[in-house]
């Protein structure tokens, strides 16, 4: 799936849009592991730096958790 940026906005904000929209849409459903640093940045044609922005802000947000060593993974957010 191709997913066209506007260059106009951050770059970074747009991915996390895009990331929440698939974790709302069930691509990603609680508990299931979010695509890596290095996935994201091949996916959207990013440099790494700006991926690690996305996880991070999703992060912050409670939206995601980060598990050392497994990955990142959607917080289940249903209680």
């Amino acid at each position: 799936m191709s997913i066209d940026l506007d260059r106009t906005r951050p770059i970074w904000r747009q991915i996390a849009a895009v990331v929440v929209e698939r974790i709302e849409d069930g691509t990603y459903p609680a508990g299931a592991r979010v695509p890596s640093v290095v996935e994201l940045s091949a996916e959207f044609e990013v440099a790494a730096s700006t991926a690690q922005k996305v996880l991070a802000h999703l992060k912050s947000e409670g939206v995601v958790r980060a598990e050392i060593g497994l990955g990142t993974f959607v917080e289940d957010r249903s209680s």
